[in-house]
């Protein structure tokens, strides 16, 4: 087993002891969950830059359905990514997606599923980028990852310091709304980082089809960490 691999087996050794990251049940039926791939007919139809009528129709759909949120998106190749050109490589544009998204209204609280201390916190302001961003690290049975924060409010990054301690279960961030997220709908890009190099307040959550194998390496699925079971979900997009 790799390392990643042993990380993974540990993590859900002790998933059972982690925090809710958000305020709801992510395995309730009430959770969408979204496909933002070239398969949805949806997206086809709406202007993916305008960030309203994106709003619209993520909003609009969770209302329809009476759902308290919607989730997906890890190893996803998505169609969502043509509404920026941030995500365009200098040879290949970048379209797979590094971690899980949960959307949810804005000032949705976030908290922590472990202990750990704040590794850094920047204002990634691109159009299309986080925004307001926090990584945490984390030591576990001997090993250290690491969790990403992004699309957050202005006021989660007040107060914060590299080393900063942050219990399990403590709320320390809050959705963003579009203009302090990087310019999209509310929600939270949650994502599982083994190796962050040098990287400080920022990293990867799209890689290009090329480097996918690589970057799952380094980031596993996340959902152990939120206690999300996939198989629980159950809804489809509508065309």
């Amino acid at each position: 087993m790799t390392t990643t691999s042993h990380l993974i087996a540990t993590l859900q050794q002790h998933s059972a002891t982690f925090a809710p990251v958000v305020p709801f049940c992510l395995n309730s039926p009430r959770i969408w969950h979204i496909d933002l791939t070239a398969a949805n007919p949806v997206l086809h139809r709406i202007n993916l830059a305008d960030t309203q009528a994106l709003a619209d129709y993520i909003f609009g759909e969770m209302q329809n359905r009476n759902a308290l949120a919607a989730i997906g998106g890890y190893n996803e190749e998505r169609f969502l990514y043509h509404r920026s050109a941030h995500f365009n490589g200098s040879s290949e544009p970048r379209t797979i997606h590094l971690g899980i998204d949960i959307w949810a209204p804005v000032n949705t609280p976030i908290a922590a599923p472990t202990d750990g201390i704040v590794h850094s916190f920047a204002n990634n302001c691109h159009f299309g980028d986080y925004g307001y961003t926090i990584i945490l690290e984390h030591h576990l049975a001997g090993y250290r990852f690491f969790t990403l924060y992004g699309h957050l409010s202005a006021p989660s990054l007040v107060g914060l310091y590299e080393g900063k301690s942050i219990g399990k279960g403590e709320t320390f961030a809050w959705f963003g709304n579009a203009q302090e997220n990087g310019n999209w709908p509310p929600h939270l890009h949650f994502q599982l980082i083994t190796d962050m190099g040098s990287r400080k307040g920022d990293f990867p959550g799209v890689c290009a089809k090329s480097e996918r194998n690589y970057y799952l390496s380094i980031c596993p699925n996340p959902a152990v960490l939120l206690g999300w079971q996939t198989s629980a979900i159950t809804f489809e997009t509508k065309s």
